[in-house]
C-alpha cells in the first residue's frame, strides 16, 4: 500500500466544545505518529458549528508541540483569506520551532461562505490569475534567495513544501505548471478526479522542488470488525453531509440507525457521488476498496479522514486501518 496520513477536520461533536476537539486531535495525532501514518493535516473552515480548525496554524503548532516525528500541515490554507507575507511568517515560524515536520497545502476556496470572507476583511476577486500570483509570491518568501526585496522573517530560505490543493482542473493545472505536489479532495468532491489527476501528470513541469508528479488523494475510511457496525458509525457523515448540503451545517452528530434508508431519493444520490471515495466497514471490505482505488488512480499517497463521533471509535478506525496493512509503526 501508498503511505497513508491523516486529515482532521477538528470536529466539534454535538453536546461537545472547540476545547474538547483540541484534545480530541492531539490524541488522534499522538496515535497517528505512533501507528505509522505520514503526515497530520488540518484543514481551515470559517464559522462552521462543526469544525474547530478556523485558526489552522495555531492547531497546527498545538500539534506539532504534542508530536514527535509526524510530519504536521494543513490540508489547507485557503489562501485568498491572506495575504502570502502574513501566511509565510505564521509558516516560517512553524518550520523553525518544528524543522522538516511541516507541510502547507494551499486552496483556491474561501473555506467559508460569502458573509465569513467579507467579516475577514478580505477584498473578493474574480480574476483567476490571483490566487497562481499568490502561490508563486508565497514560495518566494521561502526561497533562499527571493526575487522580492520584502523578506519574510521567519520565513526566508526555509524551503517549506508547498502542494496545491483542489478538487477541479484549475488546482492540477497550476500544481503541474509550477512543479508542485498536489493533493485532490476526492473524500467530498470526486466528479473531476480522474480528469484532474490526468492533467496533473501529462503537463507536470519538473521544479527544484519536486522532479516528477506526486499525486495524493482524500479518501474516507470507517474500518470496524463488521460491515454493519461501519454502516451505523457512517450515519455521523451522512447526516453531516446532507446538513451541509442542505445549507445547515451542524455540529457532527450521533449515529442514527437507519438513517440513510430513510432519505429521500435526492439526498441518496447526493451521498453516494460525493462519498464515491470511501471504504466502511470490515477489513476485508476496507482492504479491497482501498487497493481498487490506489490500482485505479495511480494515487502515490492517500489522505485519509474519518468523520466519527465518538474520539474513541475513530482512533480505532485508524488502528485498524493500520493493521490492515501492516503500517510500521513510530
Amino acid at each position: 500500500m501508498v503511505p497513508l496520513s491523516i486529515l482532521d477536520l477538528a470536529p466539534i461533536t454535538q453536546g461537545h466544545t472547540a476545547a474538547d476537539s483540541f484534545k480530541n486531535t492531539v490524541a488522534l495525532a499522538q496515535a497517528g505518529e505512533a501507528l505509522g501514518f505520514k503526515r497530520f493535516w488540518l484543514a481551515e473552515h470559517h464559522a462552521m458549528p462543526g469544525i474547530a480548525s478556523a485558526a489552522t496554524a495555531v492547531l497546527i503548532g498545538h500539534v506539532a508541540s504534542n508530536t514527535k516525528t509526524i510530519r504536521v500541515g494543513a490540508g489547507g490554507i485557503m489562501l485568498p483569506n491572506h495575504s502570502p507575507l502574513v501566511i509565510a511568517e505564521q509558516f516560517g515560524t512553524l518550520e523553525s520551532l518544528y524543522p522538516g515536520r511541516i507541510d502547507l497545502g494551499l486552496g483556491r476556496a474561501p473555506g467559508s461562505d460569502q458573509l465569513a470572507a467579507r467579516a475577514m476583511r478580505r477584498a473578493s476577486t474574480t480574476n483567476p490569475d490571483q490566487f497562481p500570483r499568490d502561490v508563486v509570491e508565497l514560495i518566494d518568501f521561502f526561497s533562499k534567495e527571493p526575487e522580492q526585496h520584502l523578506r519574510a522573517v521567519p520565513g526566508t530560505g526555509l524551503e517549506v513544501p508547498v502542494w496545491i490543493l483542489g478538487s477541479s482542473l484549475f488546482g492540477a493545472q497550476l500544481a503541474a505548471a509550477l512543479g508542485l505536489p498536489y493533493a485532490f479532495a476526492s473524500h467530498f468532491a470526486p466528479s473531476q478526479l480522474e480528469d484532474a489527476i490526468n492533467v496533473y501528470r501529462r503537463t507536470f513541469r519538473p521544479s527544484s522542488r519536486l522532479k516528477k508528479p506526486h499525486v495524493m488523494l482524500g479518501f474516507n475510511v470507517i474500518a470496524t470488525d463488521t460491515d454493519e457496525e461501519g454502516e451505523i458509525l457512517a450515519t455521523s457523515l451522512y447526516q453531516a453531509f446532507v446538513n451541509l448540503r442542505s445549507g445547515k451545517p451542524t455540529q457532527l452528530p450521533p449515529p442514527r440507525p437507519g438513517f440513510y434508508e430513510q432519505l429521500s431519493f435526492p439526498d441518496r444520490t447526493l451521498l453516494e457521488s460525493v462519498l464515491s471515495c470511501a471504504a466502511i466497514g470490515s477489513p476485508n471490505r476496507v482492504r479491497k476498496s482501498m487497493r481498487e482505488f490506489v490500482e485505479h488512480t495511480q494515487a502515490d499517497e492517500l489522505m485519509i479522514t474519518a468523520q466519527i463521533f465518538d474520539p474513541k471509535a475513530r482512533i480505532a478506525s485508524y488502528e485498524n486501518l493500520a493493521n490492515i496493512f501492516e503500517l510500521e509503526a513510530a
